[in-house]
């Protein structure tokens, strides 16, 4: 029997997503519950991708393989009665076995959140830049860095191994009073290329780089993305969308507590 489960979590005492030895991570902490709740050792979890250590998600996918007779609901509160609570079980459905969390998916987008004040409580989930930022500049710069483009430079994927093509349907940069929300629609996304991609607009924000300068790197291999990566805490997974699931418009959501 094949469920779909969708997964909040904030990542900040996680090493990712991905199982490792000798690392607490996302998909080994909901794995130990699947088997406390159920007893069952066989069985498989699957991801629609991987996130980074630190990373958060409002709305991450996977597939699990299982036999059981418990229906989704009560399944679903019994995984969250032994899971941590910084890790929830949003949603579980039973789905099609032709249903796979990561090859079925149309698209995918994350926020991320860059604080321009001081903050008391949201530190793990914003990075503070505490330089004036230009947002024009940082917007004219985001309009040029959509569409079908080979980011092998905001990556550390190997372009000889995998293809770093990502075609981006949208990056838009939102105001919250003193927050910047980006949020970032694309095909897919290769390792680390949304916090690189962050990092440059951030530049161009700050006056250490012009717009086109920051353009050419989708055409020249540079450097420069990677000494300029964003920190992980304020990158968010919003949404792997499936066929029929509707797109998300309008302004993304705030997603720190007590932010005003």
């Amino acid at each position: 029997m094949r469920f779909k489960l969708t997964i909040e979590y904030a990542g900040t005492r996680y090493s990712g997503w991905q199982i490792q030895k000798n690392a607490r991570t996302i998909q080994g902490e909901i794995e130990r519950a699947i088997t406390a709740a159920t007893g069952a050792r066989e069985f498989e979890l699957y991801g629609s991708g991987r996130t980074d250590a630190g990373v958060h998600a409002l709305a991450q996918v996977a597939h699990l393989d299982l036999t059981t007779q418990l229906q989704p609901d009560a399944l679903m509160r019994r995984i969250n009665d032994d899971l941590p609570a910084d890790i929830n079980i949003l949603h579980v459905q039973k789905v099609r076995h032709t249903f796979h969390a990561r090859h079925s998916a149309r698209s995918r987008s994350y926020i991320y959140q860059i604080a321009r004040r001081r903050t008391a409580f949201a530190k793990p989930f914003v990075w503070w830049v505490k330089d004036d930022l230009d947002l024009t500049r940082m917007r004219a710069v985001a309009v040029r860095l959509v569409g079908f483009h080979d980011f092998r430079s905001f990556s550390d994927d190997d372009p000889g191994e995998k293809s770093t093509k990502v075609s981006l349907s949208a990056l838009e940069i939102h105001e919250r009073g003193d927050l910047l929300v980006f949020r970032v629609e694309g095909s897919h996304f290769i390792w680390k290329m949304v916090r690189r991609l962050v990092g440059v607009i951030v530049e161009v924000g700050r006056g250490g780089l012009t717009v086109d300068e920051a353009i050419a790197m989708l055409s020249n291999d540079s450097d420069v993305p990677a000494r300029l990566t964003a920190p992980a805490s304020g990158l968010f997974l919003e949404q792997v969308r499936y066929e029929g699931d509707p797109v998300i418009t309008g302004s993304p959501p705030v997603a720190v507590p007590s932010w005003r």
